[in-house]
């Protein structure tokens, strides 16, 4: 569960800062980063509901 709380703060942060910066090359890092752990959540909690 430590992982998967992790991911969470790490996701709502990359999203705080990607609304919050100017420039866009950070910004699309940013949400690829949101994305990644987005995609890596999705797979934790399947595993932790099965």
């Amino acid at each position: 569960m430590a992982r998967i709380e992790y991911l969470k703060d790490q996701l709502a942060r990359a999203e705080r800062l990607a609304k919050a910066i100017l420039d866009q090359q950070t910004v699309q890092r940013l949400q690829a980063f949101a994305a990644e752990c987005r995609a890596e959540l999705q797979v934790l909690t399947r595993r932790a509901a099965a």
